[in-house]
């Protein structure tokens, strides 16, 4: 049985995940409603559409950070929930309950998550996920890419409780990215910088 301290950290991770701060800065920002903009998605990506390249760096790295934020909290407080945790975080930012659980992709979320919980990991994915974005054009590729980098790391530095985390995260990543990958395997998965 979970004790309260557990739940708790738990549920203040999917809290914390569960911040949409690319809606948050693009309002503030005078951008308008982020899901009547381009995918419609709540994510750094989407707001690059709307040419503010601040705002989509600061969601980018405020993604990141709360996914990262709780691995360190909880892992502060009780460090065998840290990984899990983490996890809250990453399905907070995918479902989350303020926006009837429409929530982004997980990508920087992940990302911030993998490099609190064993950072070789966090940078396979960060080097992973750049170099197949410069290559490919397209965010979702490196997104992708990044994301099974991620466990793949861990599992070669032995990290096996991080693997299984990072695996399931991967694994939601892939399904919330299902959309790009119909639109890559019939060639109209849009640029980074198209439409």
């Amino acid at each position: 049985m979970l004790s309260s301290t557990t739940i708790l950290l738990l549920l203040a991770g999917y809290l914390l995940g569960s911040i949409p701060f690319g809606i948050v800065l693009t309002k503030l920002g005078g951008a308008g409603d982020l899901r009547q903009i381009g995918s419609g998605n709540i994510g750094a990506t989407n707001v690059l559409r709307t040419g503010r390249k601040g705002l989509a760096a600061a969601t980018l790295l405020l993604d990141g950070g709360k996914g990262a934020a709780a691995v360190l909290i909880a892992g502060a407080i009780q460090p065998d929930v840290a990984l899990w945790a983490g996890g809250a975080a990453f399905l907070g930012h995918l479902y989350p309950v303020w926006l009837k659980f429409a929530g982004g992709k997980g990508v920087a979320t992940m990302l911030g998550v993998s490099l609190a919980i064993w950072w070789p990991a966090g940078l396979a994915f960060a080097l992973v996920w750049l170099a197949m974005l410069a290559v490919s054009r397209r965010s979702s590729v490196g997104g992708l890419s990044g994301a099974v980098a991620a466990p793949m790391a861990a599992a070669v530095g032995g990290q096996s409780d991080a693997v299984l985390v990072m695996l399931g995260m991967t694994l939601l990543v892939v399904w919330k990215h299902r959309g790009n990958i119909a639109r890559l395997l019939d060639g109209t998965e849009p640029k980074v910088g198209e439409g």
